[in-house]
């Protein structure tokens, strides 16, 4: 069984989250919805719920679905600083011993759904992470239903609760004109209102561009009406890093405003710049090493090692870094403060899902103003206007649905390039920002200076990795000194301690593991001593 629900000393609630535990104190059955402004502080209602309702026993787990594996470990950790212990990536519903519940990828139920609703019961509470990756009719969300169908509670999280794919979300309340119903909702315009979430200004470049289209040479700007075709070539050609006047302007002039920043007293300040593709992308990181003098930060979501070298990232000084898919949920980093959107993808949901990158504020910081470089493209431009408009967002049923599967599997916005097109020269010059440079929120009103934080409790998760290496290390150094094979010493210590296989221990199992091994390695160094 799970330990006691101990806790560390919270940070306060936010009067948005406090409003949110009050309409969730009603809610006994049913989906609900939760649309709030990226940055805002989502996680930790749904946590303080989910401890409540363990502390109560109106449940008796807890499963947290994520669309990416590195969200997972996020929310164990957060989760464990409230004193709910969540077993990250684990194979079913049912949490180990020592744990309150589990966090999932959703690829993950996907596997075999059918597995997971046999072991789905009434007591458990589904917390939906980033509930816009669920859609009715595709494979994620028809598993996510079959799944949890017996689960009669369902707290839906999501900053931007709409798909551009204009598939409903399963679970989600629409009115009759399509529009999304949330049961609680903080805008991104409150969010900044109340100092949570940082401004955002956004600086457009428009100029003179000319490509080659078949046997003609086309030249305009974003000003001018083209056809589909050719606005597409147009957009290509402003993100093109082989004409000096396009992007690498952009670059330079983002870069001058990151440099400035980083002047003028956020140190640490750091830009992103987000690509159409891998090649794009180390394109733009070779760029960007010629105007700084070295050479940023490429994560790509193939690499292995992806969210290690984000979160790498977000706790150094380094200036830049370029990525493609990798900044959408899941990556909190406060210091950035500059970006250069140069991505292929225009859909509303990646507009809005990169954009939020920028909005995350530094606690204990007066949240300044992030700066957001981009072609003037006529569809990038509508959706900047409409960043500070309310989250809730219509669900149009009768348009064309944009291309968006499960994440990393989309296509671009943009049709492909053919052979007959050829970027000739851009000719880029700033246009004022949309919006003007945002007003500061109102200072703080002075207070107490707050006591010092405790330090952060190890996850069990953690806990329990750390002592399953201990515990190996210890069998290696006995398999040395003794000669027994690992399978062999491993069964002597299961047996020892009551376990059937290592992979089903308790975090108090582990630690008699590890003293039975430590004792035996202390008799093998007095026998070699006597001997």
């Amino acid at each position: 069984m799970p330990g006691p629900l101990a806790r560390r000393t919270p940070t306060t609630l936010r009067a948005w989250q406090r409003r949110a535990l009050d309409r969730l104190s009603d809610w006994r059955e049913g989906p609900f919805l939760i649309s709030a402004a990226p940055g805002a502080g989502k996680t930790r209602p749904a946590l303080e719920l989910a401890r409540e309702l363990l502390g109560r026993k109106s449940v008796k787990r807890v499963v947290v679905l994520c669309p990416t594996t590195p969200l997972t470990r996020q929310w164990a950790t957060a989760a464990a600083e409230l004193g709910v212990q969540l077993q990250p990536d684990a194979n079913g519903p049912t949490p180990p011993r020592d744990f309150h519940g589990v966090a999932v990828t959703y690829a993950r139920v996907a596997t075999d759904p059918a597995a997971w609703a046999a072991k789905v019961a009434a007591d458990t509470l589904v917390v939906v992470d980033e509930a816009h990756h669920l859609g009715e009719n595709l494979a994620w969300g028809m598993s996510f239903q079959r799944a949890f169908a017996a689960a009669p509670r369902w707290l839906l999280l999501s900053g931007t609760p709409f798909r551009s794919d204009a598939t409903p979300i399963p679970g989600v309340r629409y009115d009759s004109d399509g529009v999304v119903v949330p049961d609680v909702s903080y805008t991104y315009a409150e969010a900044v209102a109340d100092g949570i979430c940082r401004p955002v200004a956004f600086v457009t470049f428009d100029g003179t561009l000319s490509w080659r289209s078949g046997g003609d040479v086309i030249e305009s700007s974003f000003e001018t009406v083209l056809t589909a075709r050719e606005a597409s070539r147009r957009y290509r050609t402003a993100i093109s890093t082989e004409l000096p006047e396009g992007l690498p302007r952009i670059l330079r002039e983002a870069n001058a405003k990151l440099g400035a920043l980083r002047a003028g007293g956020h140190r640490d300040a750091g830009g992103l710049a987000v690509a159409a593709d891998s090649s794009h992308a180390r394109q733009i990181a070779k760029l960007l090493g010629e105007v700084t003098g070295r050479a940023p930060l490429v994560v790509l979501h193939t690499e292995a090692n992806a969210a290690r070298k984000l979160q790498d990232f977000g706790g150094s000084r380094e200036p830049w870094i370029v990525a493609v898919n990798m900044v959408s949920e899941g990556v909190d980093i406060p210091r950035l403060r500059v970006g250069v959107y140069a991505s292929a993808a225009k859909t509303p949901l990646i507009f809005r899902q990169i954009v939020g990158r920028f909005v995350r504020t530094t606690p204990g910081t007066q949240p300044e103003p992030s700066w957001v470089y981009l072609p003037a493209e006529q569809t990038l431009r509508t959706h900047a206007s409409e960043v500070e408009s309310e989250l809730r967002h219509a669900l149009r049923r009768d348009e064309p649905a944009d291309a968006f599967e499960d994440p990393f599997q989309r296509r671009a916005s943009e049709p492909s390039p053919s052979a007959e097109f050829i970027p000739l020269s851009a000719e880029f010059a700033a246009q004022m920002t949309l919006f003007g440079p945002p007003p500061r929120p109102a200072p703080p009103k002075p207070s107490k200076p707050a006591p010092a934080a405790e330090p952060a409790p190890k996850a069990a998760f953690q806990r329990r990795a750390d002592l399953r290496a201990k515990r190996s290390r210890l069998v290696t150094e006995l398999h040395r000194r003794d000669g027994r094979s690992h399978r062999e010493i491993n069964a002597w210590v299961n047996r020892a301690v009551g376990l059937e296989h290592v992979e089903a221990a308790s975090i108090q199992q582990l630690q008699r593991s590890i003293e039975t091994l430590m004792d035996e390695l202390t008799r093998s160094g007095r026998r070699a001593k006597a001997l």
